[in-house]
């Protein structure tokens, strides 16, 4: 069954949820993406604490016991929870209302019992979600809230046991009976059109309404078209470009040499691209994601179509075991990668809803794969003449990679009538990488090396439309 508490003692085995993400479920491997590290002083400083939050986490701590492993996270106030299993692989998930975190300066917990890893941060608006990798299956034995006692805060309580793959099944299919008998889902991410309504709302235009229904790959159908209009001549509509700040919230991404967390370095560069854009007076910009949340990969996707974009750029930084790679390179969508580095990169950045744990149950082959139909021909090779521009521009202003446009099977990139591009901005794992991505004349500098791409894209389009 589902847990979940308010001031007391509740036993019950978590609800379950099968994983639909065939590509992600094939391949996973949670190094890749790396785990929040480091002390949990600098994790919390990375995680902005909700506005005023009225529940505060102090500590999170993990003890191994005989037969059990128990979880313990340090509040000021009393709060509801729900924690849940999930797996392929073994995770269990406690979600919480939205907390300021305020963490001792010491490692986040690792290894200890059933743990391997864990990671937290804020899933959807008014959700905060923490997340536990384990070794192999678990059942969460009971959870329960200590009052405060003896020099103690509250203090949430969650006791996980072990158990065989049989026993695990048995956990799953108890869960799914009592999701249907209590009928309310848990907490989740907030719809696309939401978001999109406020990040458009927040760049100083407008969403466009639509009654598009979702299909396919999970995305919005088609652009509406537009009639023709009967009056005078407008000036011409600006172009929309949507910028895509990748991970966020309970995903932080690759975590770099000194501790930079890969999700706060895309936003930053996505917001100072997207200052640079508007300055000229040329571009309306939406971007996905305008703080630090958690975006399924397919919402960010809908988010740039719900506004119509013409452009869609996803911002991320790379990290390699060898420290002494570095510079930045561009991909864009292809059935085939064109080498191992990009194939493994594309599984990493596919694997995002996994680590927020997400319930892919339900999800249809047609949402989950990432096989390119005919429709999306005529994008693709939009993509990868743009990838060329930028390259071409992005070579004036700072170090590329070798091969620097690569090809790959990104799930982000898969809109089928909307040029896309990702921009790897360098390697957080090297220090010189990292250390300039920190900069904000260098993000300045790359932000004016992509608008100069922009730039000649359009008028590309512009002279192809002419002729």
């Amino acid at each position: 069954m589902r847990v979940t508490g308010q001031g007391k003692r509740t036993e019950g085995i978590c609800r379950g949820l099968a994983l639909g993400f065939i590509v992600a479920v094939a391949m996973f491997a949670w190094p890749i993406m790396g785990p929040i590290m480091g002390s949990a002083s600098e994790a919390a400083a990375q995680q902005p604490a909700a506005a005023h939050p009225t529940t505060v986490v102090s500590n999170i701590r993990v003890g191994a016991h005989p037969g059990e492993t128990r979880v313990v996270i340090d509040l000021n106030t009393e709060i509801t929870y729900d924690a849940f299993v999930l797996p392929q692989p073994y995770r269990v998930v406690l979600d919480l209302p939205e907390v300021g975190w305020r963490l001792p300066a010491k490692p986040l917990p690792s290894g200890v019992g059933q743990l391997d890893k864990l990671r937290y941060g804020l899933f959807s608006p008014g959700v905060t979600r923490v997340v536990l990798d384990m070794k192999g299956p678990v059942r969460i034995k009971k959870t329960f809230l200590l009052k405060p006692k003896n020099g103690h805060a509250y203090r949430l309580v969650m006791d996980l046991q072990g158990v065989s793959p049989a026993v695990f099944r048995t956990v799953l299919s108890e869960q799914r009976k009592a999701r249907r008998a209590k009928g309310t889902p848990r907490p989740v991410a907030a719809p696309a059109a939401t978001g999109a309504s406020a990040e458009v709302a927040a760049s100083g235009g407008t969403v466009p309404r639509t009654t598009e229904k979702i299909s396919g790959a999970g995305l919005i159908a088609g652009p509406v078209p537009v009639p023709k209009s009967t009056q005078k001549p407008r000036t011409p509509r600006k172009m929309v470009i949507a910028i895509d700040a990748g991970h966020g919230g309970v995903d932080p991404g690759t975590i770099g040499a000194d501790g930079q967390f890969e999700k706060n370095i895309t936003l930053k560069m996505a917001r100072e691209l997207r200052d640079v854009l508007r300055k000229t007076g040329r571009y309306k910009v939406v971007l996905t994601r305008n703080k630090d949340i958690f975006l399924r990969l397919r919402q960010r996707v809908a988010v740039a179509r719900a506004a119509g974009a013409d452009l869609f750029i996803s911002i991320h930084a790379d990290s390699t075991r060898n420290r002494k790679v570095r510079g930045l390179s561009v991909y864009t969508l292809s059935e085939r990668a064109s080498d191992k580095e990009a194939a493994s990169l594309a599984e990493k950045e596919n694997k995002a809803d996994l680590i927020a744990g997400i319930d892919l149950t339900g999800e249809s082959p047609d949402v989950t794969n990432i096989l390119i139909d005919l429709a999306q021909r005529e994008s693709m090779n939009q993509s990868a003449q743009f990838a060329t521009q930028l390259v071409k521009e992005l070579r004036k202003s700072t170090k590329l990679l070798r091969k620097t446009h690569r090809f790959a099977g990104f799930a982000v990139l898969k809109a089928p009538d909307m040029p896309s591009v990702l921009i790897e901005l360098g390697f957080l794992s090297n220090p010189q990488d990292e250390k300039a991505l920190q900069s904000r004349r260098y993000r300045a500098m790359l932000a004016h090396a992509i608008l100069r791409g922009i730039d000649t894209h359009f008028k590309g389009v512009e002279e192809a439309r002419r002729n």
